[in-house]
């Protein structure tokens, strides 16, 4: 029981929608890209085939930075009682995240989109090794990674330019994951489902302008408080595509 002595009191914001839901129809209208990868109708780059040929792989490895990993971790989080698999996401200089297999053979999964990330470069050159396996995310253009994945005869998934980092979990970035996971990738692209529901719609468009309107008024800071251990990575992907999103240029 609270204290009576403890009184919560949410922001006034003054009702300032309409730009947002016209931005958001015509959005709608428009079959933005990055909004069809949300949907059933976005078609990876890569077949049922190539993953049918990589579920073998107990061991797999996902390595990252920002964007590229952190909602496939959400993912996993969530549904980690669903998965019989051995992942580890690699997206800081861990000393923790060799695998006791007996053959010793792991599948990467190097995500970036650029190709060019230090952290995701620092990291491929620390836990690739001679017999592992190597799947390449990224876009075909000449990088780092790009040149590393040709160097180690891998293979390269193309990762679509018009899709952000921090938008691409439910394109190649975190589908491919989510397979080897033993996940049906469809049953995440509700895109369809949730535009025909109102309350979903004004529940969007309410939330971007409470963020807008807290900005205009200099109220920069965002606490998130999570009593629930499993969605520890879904608030931390929530932080990366809050800040990334608002914080070019200088902001």
């Amino acid at each position: 029981m609270l204290s009576k002595n403890i009184n919560f009191k949410n922001f006034q914001l003054k009702k300032n929608n309409k730009k947002i839901k016209e931005d958001l129809k015509k959005l709608l209208k428009e079959k933005s890209t990055i909004l069809n990868s949300l949907s059933t109708k976005y078609k990876n780059s890569y077949s049922k085939k190539n993953i049918l040929n990589l579920k073998n792989y107990k061991n797999i490895r996902v390595i990252g930075m920002g964007g590229s990993i952190l909602g496939t971790e959400a993912i996993f989080d969530f549904l980690r009682p669903k998965i019989k698999k051995n992942f580890k996401f690699i997206n800081n200089l861990e000393s923790n995240t060799i695998f006791k297999a007996k053959n010793n053979k792991s599948l990467n999964l190097i995500v970036s989109k650029s190709g060019n990330t230090l952290e995701t470069i620092s990291n491929s050159n620390i836990f690739i090794k001679k017999n592992d396996k190597n799947i390449f995310i990224t876009e075909k253009k000449e990088s780092y990674l790009y040149t590393l994945a040709k160097k180690l005869k891998a293979e390269i998934i193309h990762h679509n330019n018009f899709i952000g980092g921090r938008f691409s979990v439910l394109s190649e970035v975190g589908m491919i994951p989510a397979e080897l996971m033993g996940l049906e990738p469809k049953k995440f692209k509700q895109l369809d489902q949730l535009i025909k529901n109102k309350n979903f719609l004004d529940t969007l468009v309410l939330n971007v302008s409470s963020i807008l309107n807290l900005l205009k008024n200099k109220k920069h800071n965002s606490i998130i408080i999570n009593y629930d251990p499993m969605s520890e990575n879904l608030f931390a992907w929530y932080q990366q595509l809050v800040a990334e999103s608002l914080g070019k240029k200088g902001k």
